[in-house]
């Protein structure tokens, strides 16, 4: 049996738990507000709250639940937009009314469950975090002004609030309904009566799902699987000396709230923003990021040029190989049948280290990369001492570009020196056309993206002739 709670109601079922969230809650609680939009994460009209316990207090953050199996809302509190009603329009509600936030209101839901959301956050308000909250909310009919006014509005009333009160204020304040006062007891109690997962479940594994129901949509629903979300032992995130450790189940928005990383990534909050989408950060996995061998998957290029290793465990048996050795060829990989990723480690960068991501798509947020860099230089004084260098959508793995990085060891930083790195890293990737561009495009692109390196890292060295493409 799968238990959680549903807004308000305490759900115990035996449908299957692959099984999308999406159509539990259309077709079989007949909660309508929640809509069916792209089925593949892009749009939000399908958001909905996901409450958990964490570290001993509760959460909420938002979720695609086009993306989410039910065998993942096991134990969590599960909001709809539904759930966020009160006697006439809440908050929220009434500044969307009210700025004229919603024309054919098909959207409408997922802003209003994500800015929700917002709300309930004990973390410090402002206008860019509320923005940045329905980042994963696409309207195709108010050109966004309007829904930017609605946002500033409830940030104006946010901003009254105290220190650690988000939830009471929320309700004092008719921004969500009173319930939520209860819902963490409700849950605590819930949890308590659900047994730990089983080690294995099926054979099929699954983390967040955000890449394995868009690629294999018709399938999951039916299949046996192995749930690692929640898995305690795939969590977490720790500095061990100069060794930082990720579980394989802990997700962008851990990496994006971790301390650790926050000490030293200086430009983390801009890689992060790069990535995907707010709902699906909160559900996609490091270590299914990896698994999936997208050749533009984002943290694989992230974690390349940091020469992360990988822990991997099948039954008792484990072993540890560097990440760049994990791609045979397109999706093929160095592991066996019933291996999972259990860990990443890598050294963390010192400070005579310099680390940078970039990334071009099409779409700034909610979008895969046409192409996506990272780069980790040591440096003494102007000369490069050891380069690492990695590179998607060039190639038909992820690359880390080894002789360029060999070659550009024991370099000066000089513009000439950035020019010939372009030229030999052009020697060493294999770019086709697709959807996202051509190969020409690509390699234009990649170079381009190299010179960002060096102007983001380098901004007191003269490097006058290297230009950056606009955003």
């Amino acid at each position: 049996m799968i238990r959680f709670l549903l807004n308000q109601k305490e759900i115990n079922t035996a449908l299957p738990p692959g099984m999308l969230l999406l159509d539990f809650i259309r077709y079989r609680e007949n909660l309508k507000g929640t809509k069916i939009g792209c089925r593949e994460g892009d749009c939000g009209a399908c958001t909905v709250l996901i409450g958990e316990i964490k570290e001993g207090k509760l959460f909420y953050a938002g979720a695609t639940s086009c993306l989410m199996a039910l065998g993942n809302a096991a134990g969590k509190h599960i909001v709809t937009v539904e759930g966020l009603n009160i006697d006439g329009l809440n908050a929220v509600q009434q500044a969307f009314a009210d700025e004229g936030a919603t024309q054919c209101g098909f959207c409408t839901p997922g802003f209003i469950v994500s800015l929700g959301g917002f709300c309930m956050s004990d973390n410090t308000p402002s206008y860019e975090k509320g923005i940045d909250s329905v980042n994963g909310n696409i309207c195709r009919c108010t050109g966004y002004k309007s829904i930017e006014r609605a946002v500033a509005r409830i940030n104006n009333l946010l901003s009254q609030r105290a220190a650690g009160s988000a939830l009471q204020f929320a309700v004092d304040n008719n921004i969500i309904p009173g319930y939520f006062l209860n819902a963490e007891e409700d849950l605590r109690r819930l949890r308590a009566a659900i047994p730990e997962p089983a080690t294995a479940v099926g054979n099929k594994v699954l983390g967040g799902g955000t890449d394995l129901y868009v690629q294999q949509h018709d399938t999951m629903p039916y299949e046996q699987i192995h749930f690692l979300f929640d898995r305690n032992e795939l969590k977490g995130i720790r500095k061990e000396g100069k060794t930082g450790e990720i579980g394989a189940a802990a997700t962008v928005t851990d990496i994006a709230d971790s301390p650790v990383f926050k000490d030293f990534f200086p430009g983390l909050a801009n890689y992060i923003r790069l990535i995907s989408s707010t709902p699906i950060r909160n559900m996609a996995t490091v270590g299914g990021n990896f698994t999936n061998a997208s050749p533009i998957g984002d943290l694989t290029i992230f974690f390349l040029a940091l020469d992360a290793q990988l822990t991997l465990m099948n039954g008792s048996d484990t072993r540890t190989i560097p990440l760049k050795s994990f791609y045979k060829g397109y999706k093929i990989l160095d592991k066996q049948p019933g291996e999972i990723i259990t860990k990443i480690s890598f050294t963390l960068p010192g400070k005579e280290q310099l680390f940078n991501f970039e990334k071009v798509s099409k779409r700034t947020c909610l979008d895969i990369a046409s192409v996506n860099t990272a780069i980790l230089l040591t440096t003494e004084g102007h000369i490069i001492s050891k380069a690492n260098i990695s590179a998607g959508g060039v190639g038909p793995i992820p690359l880390f570009l080894l002789k360029s990085s060999e070659w550009l060891t024991g370099k000066p930083v000089t513009t000439d020196i950035v020019e010939q790195l372009i030229q030999m890293i052009q020697s060493e990737i294999s770019p086709i056309s697709d959807a996202r561009g051509t190969a020409t495009y690509k390699r234009l692109l990649l170079a381009q993206l190299i010179k960002a390196h060096f102007i983001s890292l380098f901004p007191h060295i003269a490097l006058q002739q290297l230009t950056k493409l606009p955003a």
